[in-house]
């Protein structure tokens, strides 16, 4: 059984890169027609996906994140990491990492974390 375990920070302060690790066990990031996503919800607002890197090692990012996000992996500690840079406080929200088929997750699926709880603040 696969599964999903976000660690990294709670708190971020303005300005800084928010780096957050899924690391996986149960499977390999690098078995096809799996995409390893990272998924955030706000507080009161609803899942936002931000991008994903697929077993190929290839990466695809929501217009929305593209220009401050970098998603890699690391297959030999079977982790996938996600880099933030520039926060401000809105990137406060639950983040998620998640394995599906598709490459845009907009709903819960089966194979999520958890989830790891960021603020941004000073």
């Amino acid at each position: 059984q696969v599964q999903l375990q976000e660690s990294g920070p709670g708190l971020v302060k303005p300005s800084q890169t928010l780096s957050l690790t899924c690391t996986v066990s149960g499977g390999s990031i690098t078995t096809n027609y799996y995409y390893w996503s990272w998924i955030r919800q706000p507080p009161g607002k609803g899942l936002e996906w931000m991008g994903a890197i697929a077993a190929s090692g290839s990466t695809y990012y929501s217009p929305s994140f593209k220009s401050r996000t970098s998603i890699s992996r690391d297959t030999s500690k079977s982790q996938f990491t996600l880099q933030q840079s520039s926060v401000t406080p809105e990137d406060t929200a639950m983040y998620y990492c998640a394995r599906d088929r598709q490459v845009v997750v907009t709903t819960r699926g089966n194979y999520w974390g958890q989830g790891t709880q960021v603020t941004v603040s000073s």
